[in-house]
């Protein structure tokens, strides 16, 4: 039996993924306050703006349209990536002594480091029990066996 639509807002993977883009952007908005070094705000900047495009794709269901991309994947190694981008910057920011702006900037990266995995993990474990596409295993009858 098919789950019902659930509209991406009202799901647990879009919560996680708009906490993400929340916190990605108050930590970018620290750092560009505490006048942080440029690659503070490149990278919170770009990660802000990947993970916008990605709310956008699964808001106007583009993820179905353009079934060409496996989305699931691309979203999981963004998840990786930013995740280490976010945990080098966080910690970078934290390590001297800064100025409070800067530090608060690298506590909410590090927080939206954990909503990172949280949403990676939430797609991993959606992959898996209920995968969908050219992915989807069937039962060993189904498979057509070519000799």
């Amino acid at each position: 039996p098919k789950a019902p639509y659930r509209p991406f807002c009202l799901s647990v993977k879009g919560h996680v993924k708009i906490l993400r883009l929340v916190l990605t952007v108050t930590s970018m908005v620290f750092f560009i306050l505490a006048q942080a070094p440029e690659p503070y705000i490149v990278i919170t900047g770009f990660e802000v703006t990947v993970v916008f495009f990605f709310i956008i794709l699964y808001l106007l269901r583009l993820d179905r349209l353009l079934t060409w991309l496996f989305w699931p994947l691309l979203d999981i190694i963004n998840s990786l990536v930013t995740t280490v981008f976010m945990i080098i910057v966080s910690v970078l920011a934290l390590i001297p002594e800064t100025t409070t702006m800067t530090v608060l900037g690298g506590v909410f990266g590090l927080v939206s480091v954990v909503c990172c995995i949280a949403d990676g993990a939430l797609i991993y474990r959606k992959l898996l029990f209920n995968p969908s596409g050219p992915y989807q295993k069937k039962p060993s009858h189904e498979q057509k066996h070519i000799l």
